[in-house]
C-alpha cells in the first residue's frame, strides 16, 4: 500500500502525518517549546545512586535529573572487549570469568557519584517521570544505525525476505568499522552499496565530531542534538512505499529539498510544496482524524464501539456491541464485532501512540476457534506498527495483554491537559450528593438555637437546595431551631461549599 507524508510546519509547531491509503495512521507533533529530547546526547554527571532500584540519576542540564538503569550502562569491560574482539561468542570463550563478573556487577561497582559519562535520551519525560537515558549511544542514518563500542550487526525486523536479510547482513559485516556495530534499516532494502557507504561515512564523521565536542566541554552539557521532526520524518519515513512528501511551508520546503539533495538525492522528485488556500491538514482530512483520536468512544461501522481509557500505568480498551444486533446467532454477532474492533484498535494504538501496558477486553466468546481467529487477526493488524510490541495470547475471558514501546507522550497527552474541574477523574460528585453532604454537615455542626447559617454553593447545588431539596433544609431548621440561607456562588466548584454562621 502506497503512503504519503503530509507536513504542516509553522513557527510554533510542526505536525507530520503518515497516510496509508488516504487514512492517517501515525501522527507526530513537535512544538518549539517542549521539543522531543529523544536521540540527544549529553555529557552528564552522576548525582545520586539508588542501590535498591539499581539505577542512578544523572544531571544532564535539564530541570529534572535523568534516570539511568543499570542495564543501560556500558561498562569499561564491554568497551575493552569490543575494541579487540569481533563477537559475543569470542568474548565469552576467551574471558568467561570476567564476562560472568560483569553481568553480576551492581550499579555501585559500575558508576560513582560525581562521575561524568556520555548518555543518550531514550525516552522523553512522560507525566511525572524524568527522561530515561542510556550510555549505549546510537546514531541513526537513513539506511543504517551506527552503534559505537558495540560489535553487532542487525537487520530491521520489517525486512522479512530471508534472501534480502542475508545479503544485507553480509554487506553490513563487510563495511562495518572495527569497534562499531551496525543495524540495517528498512530503507536499505532498495539502496545501493554506495548509498549505504555514504551514510556510514557521514555517521562516522558525526561520531568524531561528538567525541571532540565531548573532550572540550564540561558536564552537564548537550553535545549532540538529533534532527528536528521535519528532517527526522524525511530520514525515517521516506522509504520505497512512501509515494510523496507534501509540505505547506515554503521555507521548510527549501530546507527539506537542500537536506535531501545533500544526503538522499533520490528523494528529491517526491517532495512537493502545497500551495492550496485551504489548510493542508483540512485538505487531506487529517484534522477530523485528530479530533476523533481525542475522543474516549470510537464507533465501528456496524454500530458497535470501543472505549479507550488511558491511565498513569496503562491503557484499557473495551469492546461493546452497541447498536449492532446481528442477524444470526449471538456468538456470530460477537465474533463479527470483535473482528471489526481488531482493525480499529490496531489503528487507534498507532494513531494515538499508546504505549506501555495495554489491556484489550474483547466481548467473551465461547468457541476456542473464534478466540483464535480474533487473536490472529489482531497480531496481523499490529504487524504494520513501527513501534516494538509484545502481544500475549487471548485469555478465556476475552482479554489480550500487550506491551508497546513508549518513547514519547501519547497524542492525547501532547494535545490535552488534565481537566482542572474533575482533576483527571473524569467525573464529579452530583449536585444531589453534595446537597446531602450539606445536610449532614449542618447536623454535625450542632449549632445553638436561633442561629443563622448561610450556605454558599455552586449554582447547580444551590438551585437544588432551594427547590427539590427544600424539605431537607426545612427539616434541619425545625429540628435544630436554626435559620438556613442558601446563596449561589458561581466561583465555587460543584463539589465545594461554604457554611458560615452569621
Amino acid at each position: 500500500m502506497t503512503s504519503e507524508l503530509v507536513i504542516n510546519a509553522t513557527r510554533e509547531e510542526s505536525r507530520v502525518a503518515l497516510l496509508e491509503g488516504g487514512q492517517v495512521v501515525e501522527l507526530y507533533i513537535e512544538r518549539k517549546r517542549g521539543a522531543s529530547l529523544v536521540g540527544n546526547i549529553y555529557k552528564g554527571k552522576i548525582i545520586k545512586i539508588l542501590p535498591g532500584m539499581q539505577s542512578a540519576f544523572v544531571d544532564i542540564g535539564l530541570e529534572k535529573a535523568a534516570f539511568l538503569y543499570v542495564a543501560d550502562i556500558m561498562t569499561e569491560m564491554e568497551e575493552y572487549y569490543t575494541a579487540f574482539l569481533d563477537t559475543e561468542a569470542e568474548k565469552l570463550e576467551l574471558y568467561p570469568k570476567a564476562a560472568h563478573m560483569e553481568k553480576a556487577l551492581s550499579i555501585e561497582e559500575i558508576v560513582q557519584e560525581g562521575q561524568e559519562l556520555s548518555v543518550q535520551v531514550s525516552k522523553d519525560p512522560i507525566g511525572t517521570k524524568s527522561a530515561r537515558v542510556t550510555s549505549y549511544i546510537t546514531l541513526p542514518g537513513r539506511y543504517i544505525v551506527l552503534m559505537p563500542n558495540v560489535e553487532h550487526v542487525g537487520i530491521s525486523r520489517r525486512i522479512e525476505d530471508e534472501e534480502s536479510r542475508a545479503r544485507l547482513k553480509a554487506m553490513a559485516t563487510e563495511i562495518k568499522p572495527k569497534g562499531f556495530g551496525l543495524i540495517v534499516r528498512t530503507a536499505s532494502e532498495d539502496a545501493t552499496i554506495d548509498e549505504i557507504k555514504k551514510d556510514l561515512e557521514f555517521l562516522m564523521l558525526l561520531w568524531d565530531n561528538i567525541q571532540k565536542k565531548k573532550e572540550k566541554m564540561s558536564a552537564p552539557c548537550l553535545i549532540y542534538s538529533d534532527l528536528d521532526l521535519v528532517f527526522r520524518s524525511v530520514r525515517d519515513f521516506m522509504g520505497q512505499d512512501v509515494e510523496r512528501l507534501v509540505i505547506d511551508s515554503p521555507e521548510e520546503y527549501e530546507r527539506v529539498k537542500e537536506f535531501a539533495g545533500n544526503y538522499f538525492p533520490r528523494l528529491l522528485d517526491r517532495i512537493e510544496l502545497y500551495e492550496g488556500r485551504e489548510p493542508i491538514f483540512d485538505a487531506f482530512g487529517i484534522e477530523l482524524d485528530i479530533s476523533r483520536a481525542l475522543g474516549r468512544r470510537v464507533w465501528l461501522k456496524s454500530g458497535g464501539y470501543i472505549v479507550i481509557d488511558q491511565t498513569e500505568a496503562m491503557t484499557v480498551i473495551d469492546v461493546n456491541t452497541g447498536k449492532f444486533v446481528g442477524k444470526e446467532s449471538l456468538e456470530d454477532t460477537i465474533l463479527k464485532t470483535n473482528l471489526e474492533a481488531v482493525k480499529e484498535i490496531a489503528y487507534q494504538i498507532r494513531l494515538r501512540n499508546l504505549g506501555g501496558i495495554i489491556i484489550i477486553d474483547f466481548i467473551d466468546m465461547e468457541k476456542l476457534e473464534n478466540r483464535e481467529k480474533v487473536f490472529s487477526a489482531f497480531v496481523d493488524a499490529m504487524k504494520k506498527d513501527r513501534a516494538k510490541n509484545t502481544i500475549y495470547n487471548l485469555s478465556e475471558l476475552g482479554i489480550i495483554q500487550m506491551t508497546r514501546k513508549r518513547v514519547r507522550e501519547s497524542l492525547g497527552r501532547v494535545l490535552c491537559e488534565q481537566c482542572p474541574y474533575c482533576e483527571g477523574k473524569g467525573f464529579v460528585k452530583s449536585a444531589r450528593t453534595v446537597a446531602y453532604e450539606i445536610f449532614r454537615k449542618l447536623k454535625k455542626m450542632n449549632l445553638p438555637h436561633n442561629t443563622t447559617a448561610m450556605i454558599k454553593a455552586n449554582p447547580a447545588v444551590a438551585d437544588l437546595l432551594s427547590d427539590e431539596e427544600r424539605h431537607g433544609i426545612e427539616d434541619v431548621e425545625n429540628i435544630y431551631g436554626i435559620k438556613v440561607i442558601v446563596k449561589e456562588d458561581v466561583n465555587l466548584h460543584q463539589e465545594n461549599y461554604e457554611i458560615t454562621v452569621l
